[in-house]
């Protein structure tokens, strides 16, 4: 019984996916080009048709989904006053993991006078999912950037929800050379639960973050004028030069809306993706 189990381990290891995107993006006569591609395994980057000078990407997993042991590896530099746009074909999907957790590695840099809009959509983790993400970010002190993440916690519109499981969630911010955000997240074991307490998420099954360098008191005035029109909570504050809006909804079309109105109010370009 034992041999056949560690069998099945080391087919269910070596069959496990695994991907990698890495490109630089640099402006030349006032257009963003993208430089040297490198692509390997099921992630793909796709560059479909600019509506300006900036230059949109579009991210595929040929996988079909995030499993249990999957590893995925993207590194983005933007230098020399580049634009970039980054998201989503498709809500990625977390899938059930019986083993070890799915790695997700973003590094992220920004030269002068760039900017880069990290703007995927939705993240949906399935019950018993584990997976361990990872932001490290280095922005030049004149450079500029827009994150913004939604995870949700089960096919709400599927009447599901993630009852157990692991999500860890660690950004690290640096601009000029010096670190200047540090955060993890971390819900494991009974999440539902957790989700459910009042202090935590109030029963809310999607959580999403957006991340605005520069930012100041102006620009959060500027989202609270919205705050009526918001369906689930809102939350924005800014330090250190940047502000940060949180948000908490009790399923991801909530949030989502929620999410694109603070967009609005930053004056960022929403991928055409997110409209459709």
């Amino acid at each position: 019984m034992r041999s056949e189990l560690s069998t099945l381990s080391a087919v269910f290891e070596a069959n496990r996916a695994r991907g990698a995107v890495s490109f630089e993006v640099h402006a030349r006569d006032g257009v963003t080009r993208r430089g040297a591609l490198h692509e390997s395994g099921s992630l793909r980057v796709r560059f479909p048709s600019p509506e300006d000078d900036g230059l949109s990407g579009v991210f595929v997993n040929t996988a079909g989904g995030v499993a249990g042991g999957d590893r995925f590896d993207i590194e983005i530099s933007a230098v020399d006053r580049a634009r970039l746009t980054l998201t989503t074909a498709a809500a990625e999907k977390i899938y059930r993991a019986p083993g070890a957790a799915a790695q997700l590695n973003m590094g992220l840099k920004v030269g002068a006078g760039s900017h880069l809009s990290w703007l995927p959509q939705e993240t949906i983790l399935f019950d018993r999912a584990r997976v361990q993400r990872r932001f490290d970010i280095e922005l030049d002190e004149a450079a500029s950037l827009l994150l913004c993440e939604i995870v949700v916690f089960g096919r709400t519109a599927m009447g599901e929800r993630m009852e157990q499981g692991e999500f860890v969630d660690r950004w690290r911010l640096r601009r000029g050379g010096k670190l200047v955000f540090a955060e993890t997240v971390r819900l494991d074991g009974h999440i539902g639960a957790k989700l459910a307490r009042s202090a935590v998420a109030k029963g809310g099954a999607a959580i999403g973050t957006a991340l605005i360098v520069p930012g100041d008191e102006a620009l959060v005035e500027r989202i609270r004028e919205a705050s009526d029109s918001f369906s689930g909570e809102v939350g924005i504050s800014a330090w250190n030069g940047f502000a940060m809006a949180r948000f908490c909804a009790q399923d991801a079309a909530r949030l989502r809306a929620d999410m694109m109105a603070v967009l609005t109010r930053t004056g960022a370009a929403l991928p055409r993706l997110w409209l459709n």
